[in-house]
């Protein structure tokens, strides 16, 4: 016999399903529970609804798993490009050779932007956030491709809106950078590889070459790669919510963009530095710093340690700590900030109050040393964020679309005035 959940209302029983995953996650089906009984859950911020079934990825915050379509987070990241990791959460296995090449050079086909978007970025001023120009650069390619405001139109045409978006948004996301910087735009080289590319277009000059280090390369891979999915987090849901309206794919995105911008979402690894800088101008202290962390009535906290997911530990960081590592000690880059960062790193990995409360440095502060190390501006972190994620969204929609799931509409319970007669002004 099946398992049911049971809840009494005014003296009737109503039984409904339980629903099993294939990690032995279990949930109540109240599909029917407003339809059966009249009532509705309320759950703010949906900590405990599932709002879907989901073959994408596998989290388990008090073990700190993470897994792509059951491939641990660790493998991918040791192993895989992130075109290969892309492949994969999008299309559900990992990709042959054949496949590969296939598809990374249709990535390569359409690296280009319309140049008419050129115009676009001139209407902006300097300082623009680029989490705002991408969001709406994205949604404007829609005009520019109208065959795929159909969600629906056949397999063919979808593939063609994923590729495209693949290509272009880091041509974009580059572009928004170079244009706050009033500097000139600098075309994607075909002949490197995804993460390469976008360094070239980020930081090239006309006049130069940019000549990026291996190292860098391999971190900035790792990184997209460790952000590229995470399950039903708020951008994620945004873009299946967005997406079930039937949204064509650039809209949808660009939506998702928008969520991603919160600083209780995407913002985090941007708080580390701001946290850093913080610290330094007060004179670099690290350890009054750490005792106000300690000090419960200080509303000091430490930015980047400890994740609302994952309990123990993040299993991104223990991976993105090395490539850190590697990228410091290659660099030598003689930066105050950073050297205050490795300093509270170091006392949270050793300090027992941080450790009893796996305060550990996570993904968010790691990828936040290493942006800086690299020259990126810290208002482009949540840019470079979303350009891991872009994957992740796309095979979130993916699987929306073709999985036939209804719009998405919440209900909610009324708090507010009830039902009174309108007043003239004249007569109030």
């Amino acid at each position: 016999m099946s398992e049911t959940a049971k809840i009494e209302l005014n003296g009737k029983m109503y039984e409904f399903p339980v629903v099993e995953g294939t990690e032995n996650e279990k949930a109540i089906d109240i599909t029917k529970l407003r339809q059966e009984t009249g009532y509705i859950t309320i759950d703010s911020g949906y900590k405990n609804t599932g709002a879907t079934l989901s073959a994408i990825t596998f989290l388990d915050g008090e073990e700190g798993i993470l897994h792509y379509r059951g491939y641990p987070i660790e493998q991918l990241a040791e192993k895989a490009s992130f075109i290969e990791v892309a492949y994969l959460l999008i299309y559900g296995s990992l990709p042959t050779q054949a496949q590969l090449d296939d598809f990374t050079s249709n990535i390569t086909k359409h690296t280009l932007v319309h140049e008419d978007m050129k115009q676009f970025f001139e209407a902006y001023p300097a300082k623009a956030h680029p989490m705002g120009v991408l969001s709406s650069m994205i949604c404007s390619l829609s005009t520019f491709y109208p065959e795929s405001l159909d969600p629906n139109r056949s397999p063919e045409a979808k593939n063609l809106t994923i590729l495209r978006l693949l290509a272009k948004l880091p041509t974009l996301a580059a572009w928004a950078y170079k244009n706050s910087m009033r500097h000139p735009f600098m075309y994607p080289k075909n002949g490197y590889d995804y993460c390469k590319n976008f360094m070239h277009m980020m930081f090239a000059m006309p006049t130069e070459d940019y000549d990026v280090d291996p190292v860098v390369v391999d971190a900035l891979n790792k990184l997209l790669i460790l952000h590229a999915d995470h399950e039903q987090n708020c951008s994620t849901s945004t873009v299946r919510i967005v997406g079930s309206s039937q949204a064509n794919l650039y809209a949808t995105i660009s939506a998702g963009i928008s969520a991603l911008w919160g600083p209780l979402h995407g913002g985090a690894n941007q708080a580390v530095i701001e946290m850093l800088e913080k610290i330094h101008n007060d004179g670099g202290d690290v350890d009054k710093w750490v005792l106000k962390a300690k000090d419960k009535d200080d509303s000091f906290r430490l930015m980047g340690f400890g994740h609302r997911v994952y309990k123990n530990f993040d299993p991104r960081a223990t991976i993105i700590k090395k490539a850190c590592d590697d990228v410091l000690e290659k660099l030598q880059i003689n930066d105050p900030l950073l050297a205050i960062a490795k300093k509270l790193e170091k006392v949270a990995l050793e300090d027992e109050y941080f450790k009893s409360r796996s305060l550990y440095p996570n993904v968010d502060f790691y990828s936040g040393i290493i942006y800086r190390a690299l020259g990126i501006p810290t208002e482009m972190f949540t840019v470079m964020f979303a350009l891991g994620r872009l994957p992740g969204w796309i095979a979130q929609w993916k699987e929306m679309i073709e999985g036939g799931e209804p719009i998405g509409r919440p209900r909610q319970i009324y708090t507010g005035a009830t039902t009174r007669d309108y007043v003239e002004i004249n007569k109030r």
